[in-house]
């Protein structure tokens, strides 16, 4: 049982971590309409920065550097490039956060290589910050916590009580009437894909010594979060609360389960298993796969379940609502 529950820990503290990411994609996704395919390279970039930021700052410099290094670097893409091809339409928008997140993606294979640099858990969050059944919940983990969480409250508070908040909220729903009373809107899509790209970039600086610092997180993770967004529900942020939790406790528990399919399903007194001792074919191949080795593949799994079952997301499954 306490095996489960550190599981369950170290899940949510990845949950938040996803969460952190999807909720900046949603936001843009909302207000701009695109989807954005650079996100991925935007979390990418910010582990790097913040990596390399604190070769001379030390950590905690390089973790106030990367967010607004990774957001700077957004707006100038969306004022440069993203604004320009607004009135032509979506499609030309996702090519080109497609092509950006790309050139990222081999900007920093030129700069930092393709091997994963050391970007460790610096020595003041090493240790134990809670021990169940004899293993550890690490203190590092529960500053990922924290992190995620003072982000997306300081953002929820910014979007619900602040002035540029309630103008965002406007935006999302009637962008020609905050025009017509004076704001610039586009100035406000700017905003807005700089927020969401610092959100990924912070995502990275902070996830970055749990998991690897290399050019192929950026697909990695970038894949996994349109999974998360379209399992709780496109352009829903209550949907990425439900995916980020859904994917991430079932990634981490999968990996800390130790047997197959059929033993789970054992455990759980179904015994029909037992009846496929072999792996001939392929229901019986699948029950007798090693969940950790398919932990990996899970989400897209749901993905597709979700997809054939309710493609609008399990936040419309849960009775919830789309809006964001």
């Amino acid at each position: 049982m306490d095996t489960l529950l550190l599981s369950a820990l170290n899940g949510l503290s990845y949950s938040l971590l996803l969460l952190l990411l999807v909720s900046g994609l949603t936001l843009i996704f909302s207000l701009l309409g695109v989807l954005n395919f650079a996100h991925g390279s935007f979390y990418m970039l910010g582990a790097y920065l913040a990596w390399q930021s604190g070769q001379w700052l030390g950590f905690w410099g390089g973790l106030l550097l990367a967010p607004p290094g990774v957001a700077l670097l957004a707006s100038g893409f969306e004022i440069a490039v993203l604004r320009r091809l607004r009135a032509q339409g979506h499609l030309p928008e996702l090519l080109a956060t497609f092509a950006f997140g790309v050139l990222l993606v081999e900007a920093a294979r030129l700069v930092w290589g393709s091997a994963a640099v050391p970007y460790a858990i610096p020595a003041a969050l090493q240790g134990s910050l809670l021990r169940l059944g004899g293993l550890d919940f690490a203190v590092y983990r529960g500053f990922v916590m924290a992190v995620a969480l003072a982000a997306l409250g300081l953002s929820w508070l910014l979007l619900r009580f602040s002035r540029v908040g309630l103008i965002v909220q406007a935006a999302l729903t009637h962008p020609g009437m905050v025009a017509a009373l004076g704001h610039d809107v586009a100035a406000v899509q700017t905003v807005v894909f700089a927020a969401g790209a610092a959100l990924a970039g912070l995502a990275g600086a902070v996830g970055a010594p749990l998991l690897v610092t290399e050019p192929d997180m950026a697909a990695s993770m970038g894949a996994l979060l349109f999974a998360v967004l379209l399992i709780g529900g496109l352009g829903s942020l209550r949907g990425a609360v439900v995916g980020a939790l859904v994917v991430g406790e079932l990634q981490t528990l999968a990996v800390a389960v130790n047997g197959s399919l059929a033993d789970v399903l054992l455990r759980l007194g179904w015994e029909a298993p037992a009846a496929w001792p072999a792996r001939d074919g392929l229901i019986p191949s699948l029950l007798h796969l090693d969940v950790a080795r398919a932990a990996a593949l899970l989400p897209y799994v749901l993905l597709l379940v979700v997809l054939l079952l309710r493609p609008q997301g399990l936040t419309r499954a849960l009775g919830g609502d789309e809006a964001p």
